[in-house]
C-alpha cells in the first residue's frame, strides 16, 4: 500500500526532531501493545515456516474453481491483509484465494532481523510451493516489485496483476531506492536508534488518517483506518518498518532490473499516485504481453474506491487470450 512511501522522504532531521517531540505523548497515543492481532479477513488463517526467519502469516479460502489467486499487500509503517479486503471479498468462494502478510507484518512474526527483498521474495514463493499449482498473482505498491522478482523465479506465476506498483518512475534517489551508496545502511542506522519514538508518532490515528488520506480521493476506509492501528500495536511492529523507510526494501533500478525482463501476461492498474511516479509506464506497456488500465479517479488504492472496475479489468485480463 502507498501509506508508508511517503515516509522515506523523512529528513535524518525530521527523526531526530520526532525523538523530542513525540517523547511526552507517546504513553497517552496508543495503548500498550497486544500480542494477539484479530484477523483481517474471513477465511482460514494459516501460518507457513521460512528457515531462518519463522512464521508468515497467510489467509486461504480454497473453495471455488479455476487457477488459484494470490494477493499480496503492500508494505508501510501499519501493512496488513486488510489492504486487499476488498478483492478478497470480490473473489473468495468463486476461485481459490490467499492473501500473503509479509514478513514483519499483520500476523506474521516480526522479529528483530534484517529485512530484505529477498526475505520478502522468499515468503512468496514458498505460498506458491504451499499452493502447489499455477497461480495469478495480483501485488500492490511496493509488494509489486516482490511480485515480480517471485515470478523470475517460480514458473507457478503464470500472470501478474500490479497495482499502483512502485519501480516504474526514473531510477534515482528518495522514496523509490535506498539513497545512499552502502544500500541505505547509513540511514537505517540512525532511524533505528530513534525508531521507538519515531514509530510512535507514525502510528498514532493522526498519523495513519493522513498518509492514508493521500491514497484516497474521497473518505478513507475507516475499517482500514481501525485495523492499522490494530497492527501497529502488535510486539516488534516497528522492525520491518525501519528497514522500509530506510529505502532498503526497494529495488534500485526496479524497472530495469525486474518489470523489463518480465515474460508472463502483466497488468498494471494505476491512476494518479502521491507516492510514486508511472514515468517509464509507456515503455513497460511496450513490452510483448503487458497492458495498464487506468482507474479514473483513484488516487493509489483503486480497488477500495473502484472496486467493480478493478475486478471487471482484472476478468479481463484473466480471460484474454
Amino acid at each position: 500500500m502507498t501509506l508508508g512511501l511517503l515516509l522515506g522522504g523523512l529528513t535524518v532531521g525530521a527523526v531526530a526532531a520526532a525523538q523530542t517531540q513525540v517523547a511526552a505523548a507517546q504513553t497517552a497515543a496508543a495503548p500498550a501493545a497486544t500480542t494477539t492481532l484479530r484477523p483481517a479477513l474471513s477465511g482460514e488463517r494459516r501460518f507457513l515456516t521460512l528457515p531462518g526467519f519463522g512464521r508468515v502469516a497467510y489467509y486461504a479460502d480454497p473453495r471455488g474453481e479455476g487457477r488459484p489467486l494470490i494477493l499480496t499487500v503492500s508494505v508501510n509503517a501499519a501493512a496488513s491483509a486488510y489492504e486487499m479486503k476488498p478483492l478478497w471479498d470480490a473473489f473468495a468462494g468463486k476461485r481459490p484465494v490467499y492473501v500473503l502478510e509479509w514478513p514483519g507484518f499483520g500476523s506474521s512474526d516480526r522479529p528483530d532481523v534484517q529485512y530484505t527483498s529477498e526475505l520478502m521474495t522468499g515468503a512468496l514463493t514458498a505460498l506458491v510451493a504451499e499452493v502447489g499449482r499455477d497461480v495469478d498473482v495480483v501485488a500492490l505498491s511496493l509488494g509489486s516489485e516482490f511480485a515480480a522478482r517471485a515470478a523470475l523465479q517460480e514458473p507457478r506465476i503464470r500472470t501478474l496483476a500490479l497495482i499502483s506498483p512502485s519501480g516504474l518512475g526514473q531510477p534515482r534517489g528518495g522514496t523509490q531506492r535506498a539513497a545512499d551508496e552502502d544500500g541505505g545502511q547509513t540511514l537505517y542506522n540512525r532511524l533505528n536508534a530513534v525508531s521507538t519514538p519515531l514509530y510512535a508518532l507514525l502510528r498514532t490515528r493522526i498519523s495513519i488518517e493522513y498518509f492514508l488520506s493521500r491514497s484516497f480521493r474521497g473518505v478513507v476506509d475507516q475499517g482500514l483506518v481501525n485495523y492499522s492501528l490494530d497492527t501497529t500495536r502488535q510486539p516488534g511492529a516497528k522492525y520491518a518498518p525501519v528497514y522500509f523507510i530506510s529505502g532498503q526494501l526497494f529495488t534500485a533500478d526496479a524497472y530495469g532490473d525486474l518489470y523489463s525482463r518480465l515474460q508472463i501476461p502483466t497488468l498494471v492498474l494505476y491512476d494518479q499516485d502521491a507516492f510514486v511516479s508511472f514515468d517509464r509506464l509507456p515503455q513497460f506497456t511496450a513490452q510483448p504481453g503487458v497492458r495498464a488500465v487506468r482507474i479514473q479517479g483513484t488516487d493509489g488504492l483503486p480497488h477500495f474506491e473502484k472496486t467493480s472496475e478493478v475486478v471487471e479489468a482484472l476478468g479481463a485480463f484473466w480471460a484474454a487470450p
